[in-house]
């Protein structure tokens, strides 16, 4: 007998519920894992004699990692269903972040980090896709929101808890802490999740096509482009404030810089927030209000004084959990079809910032200090502000799928805006 049709979860129903707190425990999971050596970049560059560029690829290497993993990911989840697969991906990742601590030099290290990243990719290559089956299409927006708010309570958390312990008793015990919290994260998910209803398998040969397809919709190209921008930016800035604010004239211990992440809480606020600003004013108008957030907020960084730098930091913050909020969930929105494989190609663009910028960011910081690495943010910002007008102004729940339509240019884009 055929499966009704399942028409998507609503606020206030029980499955709805607790697929918000699975995919936030998910997110937590994931993010905690995947950022957290980054407030400690500094240790790890003292403790195994490297360049902060050096230390920088263990965020940058990871992230390469989350590329590679993203689309194979995504494949299995059309095979074999999207929450066992998100399962597989998390339990995997906590096996290879129990070894993180047993690296016998910087070389293995960074090897673990890059198939620990490959394996947390099933998170993010699935998690909007899921979204996108099992909630009602005019709470998607809002449902996302809080997934990105999970993740934005990973990167924090992750952070703040391994410089203390990392201070304290070695990075060894820093990452192991993580790993802990990551693996405990990790269990809520697995036995919160609902059972899917809206997924439906897709064979090998049909997810070759859609890829095919979505390669050619302009508009997704556009929406993967904000990806990499975006990330490309918030990387650069968090990867070396920390180098910065440990110099004269602030001299800060790296437990006192560290303290910086509590900025991620702003991000947890407007991820949350954006989605109604996308009910009341349409996706591109809450895209660009986003960039601005982030151009303003990394200009204040410039400063020499650190109120005015922590100020700059909320706001750029906020501006990008809340942009990468609207560009994930439009992605998945505009793509009709191959939902999991538009998620995974948008990821992909947004890691591949996180390991280009991650780095060059780190050659610039080396080369000019703090200002060469605030102008590479900057121009990253304004090409992701461009690029965003070529977007259509709609994008709100009422325009539907049509936003960016099947083999859609960015030329078609710009006529109908």
């Amino acid at each position: 007998m055929p499966r009704p049709p399942h028409h998507g979860h609503y606020p206030g129903s029980r499955d709805y519920s607790r697929i918000l707190v699975a995919l936030l425990a998910a997110g937590v999971a994931t993010f905690a894992q995947l950022y957290s050596p980054q407030g400690i970049l500094p240790l790890i560059s003292r403790d195994f004699a490297v360049s902060p560029s050096s230390a920088g690829l263990m965020i940058s290497v990871a992230t390469l990692g989350v590329v590679v993993g993203l689309l194979p990911w995504s494949w299995a989840a059309d095979r074999f269903g999207r929450v066992r697969t998100m399962t597989i991906s998390l339990v995997t990742a906590g096996v290879f972040a129990l070894l993180l601590p047993l690296s016998p030099s910087f070389e293995v290290l960074i090897g673990i980090r890059f198939v620990e990243g490959a394996a947390l990719a099933g998170l993010p290559a699935i998690a909007i896709a899921y979204l996108h089956d099992e909630v009602s299409p005019r709470f998607t927006a809002i449902a996302a929101g809080t997934y990105i708010s999970g993740t934005s309570i990973g990167g924090l958390l992750g952070r703040l808890l391994a410089v203390p312990v990392t201070e304290l008793y070695g990075w060894r015990w820093g990452v192991a802490s993580v790993a802990a919290v990551s693996i405990a994260s990790a269990a809520v998910f697995i036995l919160v999740i609902p059972p899917p209803r809206g997924f439906l398998r897709t064979s090998g040969a049909g997810a070759a096509l859609g890829l095919v397809t979505l390669l050619r919709n302009g508009g997704l190209l556009i929406l993967f482009a904000q990806g990499f921008l975006l990330m490309g930016t918030f990387i650069s800035v968090y990867n070396y404030l920390g180098f910065r604010l440990e110099a004269p004239p602030f001299l800060l211990a790296p437990v006192l810089s560290s303290l910086l992440f509590l900025a991620y809480l702003s991000g947890t606020v407007s991820s949350r927030l954006v989605g109604r600003l996308v009910l009341r004013r349409g996706r591109r108008a809450a895209l660009l209000a986003a960039l601005l957030l982030m151009l303003g907020g990394a200009a204040l960084t410039l400063a020499p004084v650190l109120l005015v730098i922590v100020g700059g930091l909320v706001l750029l913050t906020a501006g990008f959990f809340a942009g990468h909020s609207v560009a994930s969930e439009w992605v998945g929105r505009a793509a009709t079809t191959g939902r999991a494989q538009a998620s995974s190609l948008y990821n992909m663009a947004y890691y591949a910032g996180s390991s280009a910028f991650g780095w060059l960011s780190g050659l610039a910081f080396g080369a000019l200090g703090w200002s060469g690495t605030i102008a590479v943010v900057l121009g990253l910002c304004v090409a992701a502000a461009a690029l965003a007008l070529l977007l259509p102004r709609g994008g709100d729940p009422a325009d539907g799928p049509a936003d960016l339509g099947p083999g859609a240019d960015p030329a078609d884009l710009s006529r109908r805006g």
